[in-house]
């Protein structure tokens, strides 16, 4: 991050003299996911970015990455290969959503957190539908960068991650729509809004930005939480 991209603009307070902002850890979260007829979407992928404000900036601190094995009725279709470039195969290899989630949820050892997608309603209701696996995870709230990024670009007509990379001059992943590279580019999308926030001083503390583009954790009905939880 260069020195436009601080989070405390010259001579005024910003995002980083806000204490609440500064002592949370931002995880930039995305899953892949197939999407069978008749039932929620099935994660097959998850990547999370731990970030940090330190010294006027968002630090990396840890990330995770891994492969999810989907129930055996849950098809991986041609068009899931085309799109994420994820298989069968690889995925007949991978871990269940029940250790995935699990690993990624024993990494939350620090709170606060603020978890941060892009088109947030989204991953909010994957991680709700594993939320037996990953309870920590699951009573984050969300910040979601596309409203974010609808009222900092408003003259934009989409605001979707492609969008934003092109106005934004950020090289599309070779990979986009892997989890990780997703991550990565949401983080760079980031780290770029919050910069135009810096000099704009739309928001100045964290409470301000969740009024604008907060979601809190989804909950699911106490039998679909029980259903989902056999997978």
């Amino acid at each position: 991050m260069d020195r436009a991209e601080h989070l405390t603009p010259p001579g005024g307070a910003g995002l980083a003299a806000d204490p609440d902002f500064a002592r949370h850890t931002y995880l930039v979260i995305d899953f892949e996911a197939l999407t069978p007829a008749g039932r929620p979407p099935v994660p097959t992928e998850v990547a999370a970015l731990a970030l940090e404000a330190k010294n006027g900036e968002l630090v990396e601190v840890w990330r995770f990455q891994a492969l999810i094995r989907p129930p055996r009725e849950v098809p991986v279709t041609d068009f899931d290969v085309r799109q994420t470039g994820i298989t069968a195969a690889m995925l007949a290899q991978a871990a269940g959503p029940e250790h995935v989630m699990a690993a990624l949820d024993a990494l939350l050892t620090a709170p606060p957190y603020r978890l941060i997608a892009h088109h947030a309603a989204t991953e909010a209701g994957l991680i709700a539908h594993q939320g037996a696996y990953c309870p920590a995870l699951a009573a984050v709230p969300l910040l979601d960068t596309v409203r974010l990024a609808r009222l900092i670009y408003p003259e934009l007509s989409s605001h979707s991650l492609d969008a934003l990379l092109r106005y934004l001059r950020i090289p599309i992943p070779a990979d986009r729509h892997r989890a990780m590279p997703d991550v990565e580019a949401t983080a760079q999308v980031l780290r770029r809004m919050l910069a135009e926030n810096t000099t704009a001083r739309r928001w100045t503390t964290l409470h301000a930005m969740d009024a604008a583009a907060g979601l809190p954790p989804k909950r699911l009905p106490a039998a679909e939480g029980a259903q989902e939880g056999l997978f």
